[in-house]
């Protein structure tokens, strides 16, 4: 077992909430400057910016994983995290067809910068991505567990677009093994109040919409692999632990 030190939410400029100085390669450098292992790339409804990720993590060294933050048509966030980056690039295009189509106002919302292999601006996301989608709770989790990935309740210590505000409580189905949090002293207060918690895991996550966001050193978790395994072993043995595979309950 390793510990690897794991930030898995943050969003590129492609996330109109998001500062344009969030390019992956900033993202990644900044990765490995807080000492972080796994970094995972998680912008709003798409993994459009997921492959040039990719690419800046591998020049630092930080393994990469593709990502989305989905937000379902109950208005609840979920990171989706997935083993490879065609994994993530094939989820994102069925959850492309299930986005409202908003055209989105830069001067309001901010914009929505795709990023190229060279870490350069190459376009722009014409359509709103922070507006929910037409996928339930149920159906995007399946859809996320099709895909070879895992979904994940966002921040359900916060009232916006957590499950826990905005359904009152978690449900058992779908079955989410891992929850995330940003504080991880909400956890014991949470598990009180709603007891099923007990029998998640819980990851502890930025969020990051700016750089001095982006977690140092992050969030340790054990997995069963080297410290210098490659890339996709690593990804494996995480998704394979988000997935309630290997124990860690709260």
């Amino acid at each position: 077992m390793s510990a690897f030190f794991c930030d898995l939410h943050i969003h590129s400029c492609l996330s109109p909430c998001a500062e344009e100085e969030m390019m992956p390669g900033n993202i990644a450098g900044v990765a490995k400057l807080n000492g972080l292992d796994i970094a995972a790339l998680t912008d709003h409804n798409t993994c459009g910016n997921c492959a040039s990720f990719f690419a800046a993590c591998e020049n630092y060294g930080v393994v990469p994983v593709a990502g989305m933050e989905l937000t379902t048509s109950e208005d609840v966030h979920l990171v989706c995290l997935f083993c490879t980056l065609s994994d993530a690039t094939a989820f994102s295009e069925a959850v492309d067809h299930r986005r409202i189509r908003i055209k989105n106002k830069p001067e309001i919302f901010g914009r929505q910068l795709l990023i190229d292999l060279d870490d350069e601006p190459c376009g722009e996301e014409e359509h709103l991505l922070i507006n929910a989608t037409t996928l339930s709770l149920d159906e995007a989790a399946q859809l996320c567990k099709d895909h070879r990935g895992i979904a994940i309740p966002a921040h359900i210590d916060r009232e916006a677009n957590g499950l826990l505000s905005t359904l009152g409580g978690m449900p058992e189905k779908p079955d989410f093994p891992t929850i995330e949090v940003k504080d991880a002293a909400s956890l014991v207060k949470l598990a009180q109040e709603h007891p099923i918690l007990h029998a998640k895991r819980a990851i502890v996550s930025s969020d990051a919409h700016r750089l001095w966001e982006i977690a140092e050193p992050g969030y340790a978790l054990n997995l069963p692999c080297d410290k210098h395994a490659g890339a996709q072993e690593v990804r494996d043995q995480l998704i394979d632990y988000l997935s309630g595979q290997r124990g860690g309950h709260i």
